[in-house]
């Protein structure tokens, strides 16, 4: 798994742009609703719109940075703080501007996002709970410090490898 589209959020800009067909899978892992814009309709506002097109560069930016920063939270070898990074790129308010604190995610798919397994990734959550980051509750957990999240460094976690 690359990312997580939580609700509000969009995707598949970049294929239309680029005329190809996507190269990945989009899967939802619960129930959903999804609305598809028309080809033609994404390329007339594309041509006759400018409010349109400065979303598309603005979300286009984000997403290259949310990539870039999952790439270096993925080469990150510490688990606890790969494990914050990761849940941190799902706040980003201009991708995902409808998120709130509680994530909806079980150990088993946030383990398929960070590239971990669910008892890595168990370890991970104790530890960034203790620390009072996040909380772990049944069907998820909820984020009480996204900033920390996003800056947490390797030195600051113990070792739970």
């Amino acid at each position: 798994m690359f990312t997580g589209i939580p609700s509000g959020g969009w995707i598949g800009e970049g294929t239309v742009l680029k005329r190809e067909l996507r190269l990945y899978d989009i899967v939802a892992v619960r129930c959903s609703t999804v609305v598809h814009i028309p080809m033609r309709t994404f390329e007339w506002l594309h041509a006759h719109s400018i409010e349109f097109n400065h979303t598309l560069i603005e979300h286009l930016n984000e997403r290259l940075g949310q990539y870039i920063t999952m790439m270096e939270a993925g080469r990150v070898s510490d688990v606890v703080a790969r494990t914050a990074r990761s849940i941190a790129t799902l706040y980003n308010p201009v991708l995902y501007p409808s998120m709130d604190s509680h994530l909806r995610l079980s150990q088993t798919e946030l383990g398929e996002l960070v590239g971990l397994s669910r008892q890595s990734i168990g370890a991970a959550l104790k530890r960034l709970e203790v620390e009072g980051l996040l909380r772990v509750e049944y069907g998820g957990l909820t984020v009480i410090s996204v900033e920390r999240l996003r800056s947490y460094e390797e030195a600051e976690s113990g070792d739970c490898r």
